[in-house]
This record gives C-alpha cells, structure tokens and sequence, in this order.
C-alpha cells in the first residue's frame, strides 16, 4: 500500500521560505509516475503547485508560485520537496502531497486535474504572516 507523510509546515513571515518533505513508501523508485504538491486555503479550491515525473525529467509549476517555489527529488529516496521562498500571504494554505502512476511524462495535466483516487497525504499546513 502506498503511503505520503508530509512535514515541514509552519508559521513564516511574508518574504521568508520553507521547506517542505513528502516521504513514500510502496512506490517504485524505476516505474513512472507523477509525484506533485497541492493546497487547498479556507474556502477556495484545490491548486496544483508543482510536479515531478521519474528522474526529474519533467517539471511544472503553477503560474502563482513559477519563480517562487521548487519541486525536487532526491537520488536514491522516494521523496519529493518543495521549496517555498518569497513567501506571500495568499501562500497560506494546506499543502498536500500526492502521486500517481503513469506510463507517460504527462504530469502537466494531472498537476492541472488529479483524482481523488490517487495516493494522497494527509496535509502540513502553512500559515504565512506580515
């Protein structure tokens, strides 16, 4: 069984940064598949942030956070992260982790639309403050 373990979120002042980890376990280092970060803010919908496909080959990022933020993956681990700098206010929100299986780097769409039934953590949240 596939399991996501988010950590890392915090309090941050606006203009600071943070990092945020995403641990899998049950997922296959050498099969595709499209590892990604989203949040979710009091009453506004879910937003992709950012995704990674195996070996890093591809990489995308919402226009709100492009320049911003960055998804990475480390060699050797099922893990992703997420660096946050110049954090905002509208920053402020649960971020999740999540993963899917794919036989093609199209992890843009998916970033853009990803199902319920996809491997999801359960959150860290952000709180970004003047």
């Amino acid at each position: 069984q596939v399991q996501l373990v988010e950590s890392g979120g915090g309090s941050v002042q606006a203009g600071g940064s943070l990092r945020l980890s995403c641990v899998a376990s049950g997922v296959n280092l050498y099969s595709r598949f499209c590892m990604g970060w989203f949040r979710q803010a009091p009453g506004k919908e879910r937003e992709g942030v950012a995704s990674i496909f195996t070996d890093s080959l591809a990489i995308y990022y919402a226009d709100s956070v492009k320049g911003r933020f960055t998804i990475s993956r480390h060699n050797g681990e099922n893990s992703i992260y997420l660096h946050l700098n110049s954090l905002k206010l509208e920053d402020a929100a649960t971020y999740y982790c999540a993963a899917q299986r794919r036989w093609s780097a199209d992890c843009r769409t998916w970033l853009q639309a990803p199902s319920d039934s996809d491997y999801w953590g359960q959150g860290t949240q952000v709180t970004v403050s003047t």
